[in-house]
């Protein structure tokens, strides 16, 4: 079982940054590829980006490619989204995912149902 916590939404004007932090409980964090999803009102959840177990293959969506970093830190549980340049249309609920499964592979990497635990989320407003 894998609890996780995401942290660092918010309120920021278009152009700004923020920076998401997902913390995860237990021992074996480094055994769980990351991924991180969006929900905006009405929609459907969305792929943003994903990172391997070891950090060393990264996934983006392309309307947040060159935009959002994603990265981890194996040592302290922690996987996190950098977004920068951050836009009107990014303005969603932002969840993090943990998959015991990792296929090296964008098109399963990009599915919900890839993905085992999932935190509560963490609203991001961006403000035209």
């Amino acid at each position: 079982q894998v609890q996780l916590v995401e942290s660092g939404g918010g309120l920021v004007q278009a152009g700004g940054s923020l920076r998401l932090s997902c913390a995860a409980s237990g021992r074996t964090f480094s055994s769980y590829a990351m991924g991180w999803f969006r929900q905006a009102p009405g929609k459907e959840r969305e792929f943003v980006a994903a990172i391997s177990k070891s950090g060393g293959v990264l996934y983006y969506t392309n309307s947040v490619k060159g935009r959002f970093t994603i990265s981890r830190d194996n040592a302290k549980n922690t996987v996190y989204l950098q977004m920068n340049s951050l836009k009107p249309e990014d303005t969603a609920v932002y969840y993090c995912a943990a998959g015991r499964d990792y296929s090296g592979n964008y098109d399963y990497q990009v599915r919900p149902r890839s993905y085992d635990y999932w935190g509560q989320g963490t609203q991001v407003t961006v403000s035209s």
